[in-house]
């Protein structure tokens, strides 16, 4: 009897301790390696977007501002997955849960009560991706006027770190569930973020791959991934 509460006990304290990894869907193809079927180009940013390789291959246009890829689909409570490379000048990300602006956003986004003016503009969550030592996987809120959710990248002093294999492929696992967001680079667990505010904002939307906008005279710069999947939590 004694030996059996143990394992109940043990059960129990994993349970409680483990990430939110308890998906009921069943995983999804968010790309098939040959198109970009089931994806669109962001309203605003000019960045290319083409198939190379079985990737999905990002790549700068001077004078453009931040670009997206955006999921046909959306997505609440998921688990994601992909591997990524950037190089190593150029930073991106991946947008969870975003959208376009439409002027019901514009009207509650503007500071000192006028109206912000970026209609269309793609925004909301984002994972980080950059170069080590950096903050790859912390969370930001791209063009929410929130800046970094997550509190690592403003902490100080400043803690980078470097679970990102700078040139090279990287895995990338995002869970979010609620109102908490969890992300793993290479199998290291990085954000754990809980954030009411960009829940009740964001609480469902697309999947975007980002290629950050580059200051004149600099680039072409190129992002890939590949093996994007997702699953619904419930």
């Amino acid at each position: 009897m004694k030996t059996h509460r143990l394992i109940l006990a043990a059960a129990a304290l994993a349970a409680f301790a483990s990430p939110l990894t308890s998906a009921e869907g069943e995983w999804i193809s968010l790309f098939d390696g040959k198109t970009l079927k089931g994806w669109k180009h962001s309203a605003l940013g000019t960045a290319e977007y083409s198939v190379v390789d079985g990737t999905i291959r990002g790549v700068t246009v001077e004078g453009s501002p931040n670009s997206f890829l955006l999921s046909e689909q959306q997505f609440g409570d998921f688990e994601l997955e992909f591997e990524v490379k950037v190089d190593v000048s150029l930073n991106s990300g991946v947008q969870i849960r975003s959208r376009e602006k439409t002027e019901a956003d514009l009207v509650s986004t503007g500071k000192d009560g006028k109206p912000a003016a970026d209609l269309n503009r793609f925004f909301g969550p984002q994972c980080e991706i950059m170069v080590s030592p950096g903050h790859s996987g912390y969370i930001y809120g791209e063009a929410t006027g929130l800046g970094w959710l997550s509190p690592e990248p403003n902490a100080k002093p400043a803690n980078p770190h470097s679970h990102m294999k700078n040139g090279e492929w990287n895995s990338f696992r995002i869970v979010a569930k609620g109102a908490r967001i969890e992300t793993f680079i290479n199998g290291e667990a990085v954000a754990d973020l809980n954030h009411e505010d960009i829940y009740k904002s964001h609480p469902k939307g697309h999947i975007g791959l980002q290629v950050h906008g580059i200051k004149k005279g600099t680039g072409p710069y190129d992002v890939a991934w590949r093996n994007l999947r997702i699953r619904e939590l419930k």
